[in-house]
């Protein structure tokens, strides 16, 4: 079985909202948008505004979970200073997936290296 893949050079709010009108799907219940909220000093991320479209198309809260390396994410405090100050939770819900551990683990069933994963344990 293959799959559709759709690509675009145009990098826009309006084209992102295209693509997803393509995939002719509508999300039911909660929805989580997964985003990459920008490590601090760094400008290499999209914005908050520029996904305003898909969040008003489709509702939903921003998901994320502290990052297991050194750095301005790596506890639930610098991680939701940093959300704060690139303006993530002025513009949108936000839910660190892991901010009241304990992570929900998962058996990775024959994994040759990683035996088990772990996941924010609001997953």
């Amino acid at each position: 079985m293959s799959s559709k893949v759709y690509f675009t050079r145009d990098i826009t709010p309006a084209k992102v909202l295209e693509l997803y009108k393509m995939l002719n799907k509508k999300l039911e219940g909660r929805v989580a948008i997964k985003v990459h909220s920008g490590e601090k000093g760094n400008q290499n991320f999209l914005r908050p505004a520029f996904w305003k479209d898909i969040f008003d198309y489709v509702g939903g809260t921003v998901v994320e979970c502290n990052t297991a390396y050194e750095g301005a994410r790596n506890t639930t405090e610098r991680h939701r200073k940093v959300l704060k100050n690139h303006g993530w939770v002025d513009m949108y819900p936000v839910d660190l997936l892991d901010a009241q551990g304990p992570d929900f683990e998962l058996e990775i069933p024959n994994g040759k290296r990683i035996k088990k994963t772990f996941l924010g344990k609001d997953i």
